[in-house]
């Protein structure tokens, strides 16, 4: 008998990457197009398994009703999980599991192509010329080789994009709780304390989990710590960035220009086509009226390659919670 798994919060390459997974065809998927919250988990009625990615509500009311519903599993297919109740779900006995691993190359070389696309001002050369417009006025950009890059977070994803930036002949320096001295070594990359790394880079990037302790890390002093015409650039968890405060060094001129794939109140926007609607999210509205902030909607994971990361690890876990045997290491949460 196969193994039913409500997936909520599907998306077309979601069926796809699932099809695509060996053993795949083992599982009973109940694709739902609407997410997980309180008034949509009796949909996963029936089913053993509840697949959720990074926007859906997995808090204590939504996990007692799918473990009163007999669900099994709460697997999510993404490495955050700051929407899950942990502790709640232990006191139910619900199991839960993430991705802690995809393709790393692909959230760093997103990194990269918006550094790239911000200071060369692609995004504003490419509607120009959709336009018939071909003046070069305004897109004036500068040299990487020779400058200093400043990466906060240095886990995989972290430690790829300070390597791909050194290739640019960059400095780069670094900053972790947990500093990685051998690797750094090998690279020459400077481990630095942040303060020292905010105020000497001409670009900073984020690499970080949302903790209590890194929600709002980069705030009012931070960015008035930043080299005046620097540029910002968060691909991780947008509660990092304190938003009003972004705009302000914004509208200040401080600041050179800001790349974002991710946004303090994504939730209900990113991922959704909306163009045929009025954006009621005044900050995010305001942010897009700055020429030099780049956003794109939370895609920075977005290849094939991740996607079969993915796919092959929630697929692999739903098999094993079946069969009674332990889940991969390190997805267990």
């Amino acid at each position: 008998m196969k193994t039913t798994v409500a997936v909520y919060d599907t998306k077309p390459y979601d069926r796809e990457s699932f099809a695509r997974v060996a053993g795949a065809d083992a599982i009973d998927w109940r694709f739902l197009e609407f997410r997980l919250g309180p008034g949509t988990a009796h949909a996963a009625l029936g089913a053993q398994a509840v697949c959720v990615f990074v926007n859906d509500e997995a808090g204590r009311e939504v996990l007692e009703e799918l473990a009163g519903l007999g669900v099994r599993l709460l697997a999510l297919r993404c490495t955050g999980f700051n929407k899950v109740d942990l502790p709640a779900a232990r006191e139910l006995g619900l199991p839960v599991t993430r991705v802690p691993n995809y393709s790393p190359y692909s959230v760093a070389e997103h990194t990269v192509a918006l550094i790239l696309a911000l200071n060369r001002k692609l995004h504003r050369a490419f509607g120009r010329v959709r336009e018939h417009n071909f003046s070069l006025a305004g897109l004036e950009g500068f040299d990487l080789h020779g400058k200093t890059a400043g990466v906060i977070g240095t886990g995989r994803i972290g430690r790829l994009v300070a390597e791909l930036l050194k290739g640019f002949g960059m400095r780069v320096l670094g900053y972790d709780a947990c500093p990685a001295p051998e690797w750094a070594a090998r690279h020459g990359i400077v481990y630095t304390d942040p303060r020292t790394l905010v105020r000497e880079s001409d670009v900073v990037t984020l690499h970080l989990p949302l903790t209590p302790e890194t929600r709002h890390l980069v705030r009012r002093d931070t960015l008035d710590l930043m080299k005046p015409g620097a540029m910002l650039v968060n691909v991780s968890r947008g509660q990092l960035i304190d938003t009003l405060a972004l705009i302000r060094a914004l509208k200040s001129r401080r600041l050179g220009g800001v790349a974002l794939d991710v946004y303090e109140e994504e939730e209900g926007i990113f991922f959704e086509d909306l163009s045929g609607q009025v954006l009621e999210d005044d900050v995010l509205t305001r942010l897009l009226t700055f020429p030099n902030v780049l956003i794109t909607a939370h895609q920075a994971f977005l290849t094939r390659e991740a996607l079969h990361d993915i796919a092959s690890t929630t697929v692999e876990n739903v098999k094993r919670r079946t069969a009674g045997e332990p889940f991969l290491e390190g997805t267990s949460l």
